[in-house]
């Protein structure tokens, strides 16, 4: 018999599931949590909307992911303690990444690690609670996190423009530390693997030390959803470049976007086009984030 369609999750459109059933220990390598026991940041412009983990819980339900990265978003600054309160209520199937100040300490990364962090986000693109993020503060964080012995397998993961991309090739090429990029680049459909910013995640992906994150879809569609179709040539130029480093999020609550006018399951339809097969939308969803995240490896 088939099973019932769970009803409609908050922030995300349609009642539909993805076309193809996910593989256990799917994980969604980048959502956000956001609770109103937890403060803005006075810097941050926008009220934020209600998207707490229980209404993330129905969202897995509706995917069949059963793994997660909970992400920082800029509303808290760097107050972390919305995204640690999510890690704690979601247990081991969850990872963090949180945006800390270029003066950060030891203890506080030490502190972080010890709650199932895995990474640090560099913002260039959202307003920040310090102000302009600069490339000294990326290469800063990058050697805290490389001399931190208790962030041993952390990450950078970076969120920029294609032009600040571009620009920034030389810091990223220098990292000590694995990088990831958030949001396919922010790349222009138009452009595609064309672009400029492409080249460069192509020759970073080609060194060895680079993830892509296949989200945010969205973000620069001209085609609309829930297929997202000028997004095609892009996502399939990065799988046939590095299937082994790319991961998949969702993006939810999808603050970027009117208010529910995203398909979650349709992102992962467009997953599904990018992979082109089964096995390799399974590694996306399951083998790759095990090894950028440290989750226990499927049997």
């Amino acid at each position: 018999m088939d099973q019932p369609l769970p009803g409609a999750v908050p922030h995300s459109a349609g009642l539909n599931q993805p076309l193809r059933a996910l593989p256990p220990l799917a994980c969604d390598s980048h959502m956000h949590i956001f609770d109103a026991r937890f403060a803005p940041s006075p810097h941050w412009p926008r009220t934020p909307p209600h998207a707490p983990v229980a209404a993330y819980r129905q969202l897995q339900q509706r995917l069949g992911t059963s793994r997660t990265v909970v992400v920082t978003p800029s509303t808290y600054g760097t107050d972390n303690a919305c995204a640690l309160d999510a890690l704690d209520a979601l247990g081991d199937s969850a990872r963090g990444v949180a945006v800390v100040g270029q003066d950060v300490n030891d203890v506080e990364l030490a502190r972080l690690a010890a709650r199932r962090v895995r990474g640090l986000r560099v913002n260039f693109v959202s307003p920040q609670s310090w102000g302009t993020t600069t490339p000294q503060m990326l290469s800063t964080l990058a050697d805290k996190v490389a001399r931190h012995a208790d962030c041993g397998g952390w990450h950078i993961q970076v969120f920029a423009h294609p032009e600040q991309i571009v620009a920034l090739e030389p810091v990223l090429q220098a990292l000590p530390v694995p990088l990831v990029i958030d949001h396919l680049g922010r790349i222009d459909p138009a452009q595609g693997p064309s672009a400029d910013a492409y080249g460069v995640l192509r020759r970073l992906l080609d060194g060895g030390n680079t993830w892509v994150k296949l989200s945010g879809a969205y973000m620069r569609s001209t085609a609309q959803g829930p297929s997202y179709a000028d997004m095609l040539p892009l996502g399939r130029a990065l799988v046939q470049a590095a299937p082994g480093r790319l991961v998949w999020g969702s993006d939810w609550p999808h603050t970027t976007e009117a208010p529910g006018s995203v398909n979650d399951a349709g992102l992962l339809d467009l997953l599904r086009a990018w992979a082109g097969s089964d096995a390799v939308m399974d590694g996306i969803l399951v083998d790759n984030p095990a090894r950028l995240y440290g989750f226990a490896t499927a049997s």
